[in-house]
């Protein structure tokens, strides 16, 4: 019997520190259920699927190829902390040729969902012939007021920077806030892929969306939150 014992305290030991299948490590957070009917849509419609083997949310763009949306997880709020999520993005039904299958996370959404920050994943990037495709695989934006173009123009190479990827394919995406600074991290790397220090938005409590960009199909899944200590604003 003590041997038996002695065998089942190491299974459960392996078993507390194997990783999720296709996520990163995020010890302190806590898991939230995913469905479609928790969501509250803006420009998307989502419905429950099975992708790469996994069970997942489902966003499209429902009516005609427009500017994609954000689908608002209910009961939210988040002002700092981290969010991780599983995601795989793919160019979908109604794409257009310069569509990269655009799939990310939003967040301190405004209650209108008129006003947010975001990071998200070019995957038809990440493994471009083109180097300068190539650097732009991941993005930060600020919705309305700062979208990619004119982030590109006024300040290149700032808010994009390059990470490996592969449409359709589960990435695993963590995201950490902290005042008016954030950095993303992907493939469950310790270190960030992109690194924004001035947020446009001012800090303050907001919710938390699933996002895509025109022309996508996009998987959620495994989707983890913990929150932190609103920064103290700088001494003066």
């Amino acid at each position: 019997m003590k041997t038996i014992a002695l065998v089942a305290l190491a299974a459960l030991a392996i078993f507390a520190v194997a990783p999720v299948p296709g996520g990163a490590q995020a010890p302190g957070l806590a898991p939230v259920t995913l469905e479609p009917g928790r969501l509250r849509l803006h420009g998307v419609s989502a419905s429950a699927a099975t992708h790469e083997g996994r069970s997942a949310v489902r966003l499209v763009e429902p009516n005609g190829r427009k500017d994609g949306g954000v689908a608002v997880v209910d009961s939210l709020s988040l002002q700092d902390g981290e969010i991780a999520i599983d995601v795989a993005g793919r160019r979908g039904p109604l794409a257009v040729p310069d569509d990269r299958g655009f799939v990310g996370l939003a967040f301190r959404l405004s209650a209108d969902a008129g006003r947010y920050e975001s990071f998200y994943l070019r995957p038809d990037n990440g493994r471009a012939d083109d180097q300068v495709r190539r650097n732009h695989s991941t993005q930060y934006v600020s919705h309305p007021d700062f979208p990619w173009p004119l982030l590109r123009k006024n300040f290149p190479e700032k808010y994009e920077s390059y990470v490996d990827l592969q449409p359709g394919v589960w990435t695993s995406m963590r995201i950490a806030i902290r005042g008016a600074s954030a950095r993303l991290y992907v493939h469950g790397s310790d270190q960030p892929t992109l690194v924004v220090n001035d947020l446009k938005l001012p800090p303050g409590p907001g919710g938390v969306a699933l996002w895509i960009g025109p022309g996508t199909e996009a998987f959620f899944c495994n989707l983890r939150i913990g929150t932190a200590a609103p920064a103290s604003p700088p001494q003066r």
